[in-house]
């Protein structure tokens, strides 16, 4: 029987995750099937959990707005999801529903890839932004030694995210500290690039476009940047694996989303 799996968010037209993960069945072979699904509301994104609890679904990436409800949704939650409070991968077999957060694997495959003389342990990160991205991204940071700051538009939203994960919200300081900044919003900062270090890496987990304006001003500056594609590809392959039980083939799919969005790199 030919597995059936996607991606569910709004707005989902613009994602990649159909594109790298049909790359991927084609390049393992498999009897499977990826695609986007846009639910109206909550009671709708429900109803589709729901359709892969009757087995009509093997696996769903979550993205935004319905990380926290998919968490929420599930029988069983991984560990890492419990910590990020958010979930962005449901896997569906024998009528029960588990719950993964590969977010924060793919933030630091991304960073690996791109800032390799980064060294997290110890270092001082600026996280901007406090929904599901953020949640895991900080609890990989966290986990991976680094001192995770957040900053929100909501200050009550970063306050809550600090308490939960025992972080800190970022004072007026914490930009011209930071060797790390994470933009974990889909807007750009209102930030001075000039206020941060010489040797900061800047990181925009938005991919649309590659390089936002918050990546062009710091490789403006000279600044090492990480581009929000690298992490995307970066958690589809555990959601692959976690999905069909497979490890991804070795296809170039960066170069194919590149393609896809009439992008150079």
């Amino acid at each position: 029987m030919t597995l059936v799996a996607g991606v569910a968010g709004r707005p989902i037209q613009q994602s990649l995750s159909p594109l790298i993960h049909g790359a991927w069945i084609a390049g393992a072979g498999l009897d499977a099937t990826y695609g986007a699904f846009e639910p109206a509301d909550d009671a709708a994104f429900a109803a589709l959990v729901g359709e892969g609890r009757a087995g009509r679904l093997r696996g769903l990436n979550v993205t935004a707005p319905w990380k926290e409800q998919a968490q929420a949704l599930a029988d069983e939650v991984s560990e890492t999801a419990r910590r990020c409070g958010s979930a962005n991968l449901l896997v569906f077999e024998g009528g029960r529903v588990r719950a993964d957060s590969t977010d924060g694997t793919g933030l630091l495959a991304a960073l690996a890839e791109q800032a390799p003389a980064l060294r997290l342990d110890g270092a001082k990160v600026l996280l901007l932004g406090a929904g599901g991205a953020a949640r895991a991204a900080a609890a990989a940071l966290k986990a991976a030694g680094a001192e995770v700051a957040v900053m929100n538009r909501t200050r009550e939203r970063a306050e809550a995210l600090a308490d939960d994960l025992g972080l800190t919200v970022a004072g007026a300081e914490a930009a011209g500290e930071a060797a790390l900044v994470i933009n974990a919003v889909s807007v750009a900062p209102d930030m001075d690039i000039f206020t941060l270090r010489p040797d900061a890496v800047l990181m925009d987990m938005t991919y649309r476009p590659l390089i936002t304006p918050f990546l062009a001003a710091g490789r403006a500056r000279g600044l090492t940047t990480v581009d929000g594609l690298a992490m995307l590809i970066g958690q589809a392959r555990p959601s692959f694996t976690g999905v069909f039980g497979v490890e991804p083939p070795a296809i170039d799919v960066r170069r194919l989303a590149l393609t896809a969005m009439g992008e150079t790199g």
